[in-house]
């Protein structure tokens, strides 16, 4: 039987009932009807499926399964058939643990080095990070299960990430934080997408007619299933009429009655209602043919990819010819982290590895003569007298000294951002007393974002490992005794101070109504339009051996340009290098990128060898969105087309002219003009300077009134917990809070109790349904808090029974 067949079968009560969750993880089913609940997991960087302790936090334990790189990791590989590779692994594991959907990858913009969930999303670009995204999904979905992209959309921060207000400009948000999600799902057509928390330009992201109806479904074709962040809808009624599906977590009774009622009294179309439904039972046959599908899972090989990852994914930032190591040298292992690595995130993407390796057991494993010193504790990353002494003394006994340093897992979280872009500072004393005891020292840094690095010149070499999974320490150690040669690039721009960015200090934005002040000029694009030096640019990295570039070429081909280049392998042993191409137009007609990155390969090369690297870009490439027409346009004129090593770091340039008669462009052109606001104020965004993005300047881009500040009062369900502290009442209340996350706390360290301290102030009333509350508990109490006593308590206990 057909989807339209089966809802044109069901009552206006179970439509109603597919669209709200069962459960934690599964969707409500209605056997009798042939509908069969689906089962969601999260991810992203492996599977985490829980039997027992259900939340979407990683505080409960979950069934073993193979840690790969985290995304920050993953990105810096330029590999998209790498990570097609891990999509595979992580949807064969989730067959063989009954997982119908994986909750990602998540393709959100690195807006801030300081975003505590950095570690989760790929990159600051938004062509690697849906390039990346769209290879995820589709190795994921090759094995039956889906994919559920994530978090549509300008989901950024982690400060009051459940109730703040993305207020984005039309062109940034076209071209930065809308861009890697239309390219996943026009390229690889994910069985879901996942709304984001927050609100975007004053409307919640999981009611949102614009961006769901108009933009995913409308503009870009997308015909799957559109679910909840846990905890995300705010209204029923309205969330199902922008084109929401699924709400998640469960049960949600409360939610599939508000739909039902609202239908039956013509509020809801019917119209809407079935459309939701027809999408989740479509979900639904989508997973019934997966679970029929013969498949194989190896957790072995899985392991053995995630090392691979891990060793394609390294990025060597310096080396002095240091590295490799011959293997003939007296090493100095020194460091918590070189027995306690920190592999992966915390929060929803938490997994409990099938297997774990460390540095320490790598090196022991590869024969290496060596000693040992702790340096810091490994939870705060604090150090002593005593413990740097040690360190020093052993440095200094060894012809090496290799530390490992870099974040604790208390330094970056999903839940609240980091304060500042500093290590702890017993890593950072280490490290200078340690080179200052050995000139021959290594610095092997963990975690999974940009770190201010002051002490950066005095190592002979630093490898950055990032968050780089299970199989980590192995590929650390082969990587630094030459039994792998490190190819990664960086996937973010790396700030030399964090005042160097866009943002500064003013990220997180402690306002909810968080303002892109800086528009289209993230990561690279603000470092080049500002003229401001980074410690390390975007797409850069070292190898072992060195590359040629030569014969450069463009031409026009059915529907778009291929550009091509000869890399050579100059030195003397085997290695792979990402060739990246820009554009960058010869003249501007309005504010911009100095240039983008529009499609990138990489090349492995034996010594002496070379061959020629083609990359083809489409209409993509050139375009920019037209704030007065609302749509996308390509300008007519002269291109310059650059084949670089990194963002800074051009090796050769042709150019191309993209004219509006007839065969000289494979795609329509506009003649060239202005597309941006007529306002003296937008000029800060034509000649950029650091801390120039001003509210008046963002106003005038923005066309139309910046958002107040929304009132503490009256409470509504969508009020945080914070705001309860403005009454007596409220004070009271947070005793609720303390009781329901009273069960959970039991099982957190001291760090994630701070962790989850500091997301409870700023989590809506409405999320109390997370951890099993009622709605009309919910609601009551909002009576209750705006004076209505009465109504509240009979709310209260008529749901409470």
């Amino acid at each position: 039987m057909d989807v339209a067949s089966v809802v044109s079968s069901l009552t206006t009560a179970e439509k109603a009932s597919l669209l709200a969750g069962a459960s934690h993880w599964k969707t409500n089913p209605l056997e009798d009807r042939g509908v069969s609940s689906v089962v969601f997991s999260d991810g992203p960087h492996g599977l985490r499926k829980q039997e027992n302790g259900s939340d979407h936090l990683g505080i409960h334990k979950s069934n073993p399964a193979t840690c790969f790189p985290t995304a920050s990791a993953l990105a810096c590989s330029f590999d998209e058939a790498l990570i097609e590779e891990v999509g595979a692994a992580i949807g064969e594991e989730a067959r063989d643990q009954k997982v119908d959907v994986v909750l990602g990858p998540g393709v959100n913009m690195k807006r801030s080095p300081l975003c505590g969930r950095n570690f989760e999303y790929f990159s600051e670009d938004p062509l690697l990070s849906g390039a990346l995204g769209s290879a995820m999904v589709r190795g994921i979905q090759s094995r039956g299960v889906g994919a559920c992209v994530k978090h549509l959309a300008g989901n950024n921060q982690e400060h009051a990430r459940m109730i703040g207000d993305s207020v984005i400009d039309e062109r940034a948000l076209r071209e930065i934080y809308l861009a890697p999600f239309e390219r996943v799902v026009r390229e690889a057509r994910p069985w879901a997408v996942m709304t984001g928390y927050n609100r975007l330009n004053g409307v919640y992201c999981s009611q949102h007619p614009w961006l769901l109806r108009d933009v995913l479904r409308g503009e870009w074709g997308f015909d799957g299933a559109v679910v909840s962040d846990w905890g995300a809808m705010s209204e029923s009624v309205a969330s199902v009429a922008a084109g929401l599906d699924v709400c998640m977590p469960g049960p949600r009774a409360d939610h599939s009655q508000a739909v039902e009622e609202a239908v039956l009294s013509g509020s809801l179309s019917l119209d809407a209602l079935d459309e939701a439904a027809c999408r989740v039972v479509g979900l639904e046959q989508k997973a019934r043919r997966g679970r029929a599908l013969p498949f194989e899972c190896d957790y072995a090989r899985h392991a053995e990819i995630a090392y691979r990852a891990a060793s394609e994914s390294a990025v060597l930032l310096e080396n002095d010819g240091i590295l490799p190591l011959q293997g003939t040298e007296k090493v100095a292992v020194i460091g918590a982290f070189a027995l306690l690595p920190r592999y992966q995130g915390a929060g929803s993407s938490k997994i409990d590895p099938a297997r774990l390796d460390d540095p320490w057991s790598a090196f022991l494993d590869a024969g290496i003569d060596m000693g040992y010193a702790q340096g810091y504790d490994a939870a705060s990353g604090d150090s002593s007298e005593e413990l740097l002494d040690e360190a020093a003394a052993l440095a200094a006994q060894n012809d090496v000294a290799v530390v490992f340093a870099g974040l604790p897992d208390r330094f970056e979280s999903e839940g609240f951002d980091r304060k500042l872009m500093v290590m702890p500072k017993g890593h950072v004393s280490l490290i200078e007393r340690v080179c200052a005891a050995n000139s021959k020292t290594v610095v092997v840094l963990q975690g999974g974002s940009p770190m201010e690095m002051p002490w950066r010149t005095k190592p002979a070499a630093i490898l950055l490992m990032y968050l780089s999974g299970c199989r980590g320490g192995h590929a650390t150690v082969d990587i630094l005794t030459g039994r792998v040669n490190p190819s990664g690039k960086l996937a973010e721009t790396w700030p030399e101070h964090l005042q160097d960015t866009a943002l500064g200090r003013s990220f997180p934005d402690t306002d909810r109504e968080v303002l892109y002040r800086e528009s289209i000029y993230t990561g690279y694009r603000y470092f080049d339009a500002a003229g401001v030096e980074p410690a390390y640019p975007f797409g850069f990295g070292r190898s072992y051996t060195s590359f040629s570039y030569s014969d450069p070429t463009v031409s026009f081909i059915e529907g778009g340009i291929e550009a091509s280049c000869t890399v050579a392998n100059t030195g003397a042993c085997e290695g792979a290098e990402t060739v990246q191409l820009y554009v960058e137009p010869c003249a501007r007609t309005t504010f911009g990128e100095r240039r983008r990155l529009v499609a990138f390969s990489k090349a492995k090369l034996a010594p002496g060898e070379s061959v020629r690297v083609s990359m083809c870009v489409d209409e993509r490439a050139f375009r920019l969105w037209d704030t007065h027409e609302h749509r996308w346009r390509i300008d007519e004129g002269c291109y310059d087309v650059l084949f670089c090593a990194s963002s800074r770091d051009v090796r050769l340039t042709c150019d191309v002219f993209l004219g509006a008669g007839e065969g000289q462009s494979p795609f329509p052109v506009d003649s060239a003009r202005s597309c941006a606001p007529k306002h003296k104020a937008t000029a800060s965004y034509y000649e950029v300077v650091p801390g120039g993005f001003s509210d008046a300047a963002f106003a005038a881009l923005y066309g139309a009134p910046l958002p107040p500040r929304r009132p503490v009062k009256p409470f509504t369900p969508d009020s945080p917990v914070s705001d309860l502290g403005t009454t007596f009442l409220g004070r009271q209340a947070f005793r609720i809070v303390d009781f329901l996350m009273a069960g959970q706390s039991k099982h957190m360290s001291d760090d994630m109790k701070a962790m989850m301290d500091e997301m409870a102030a700023d989590m809506p009333l409405r999320s109390f349904t997370s951890a099993g509350v009622p709605f009309g508990v919910v609601e009551g109490l909002v009576d209750v808090l705006n004076g209505h006593w009465a109504k509240g308590l009979a709310r209260v206990l008529n749901m409470g029974r």
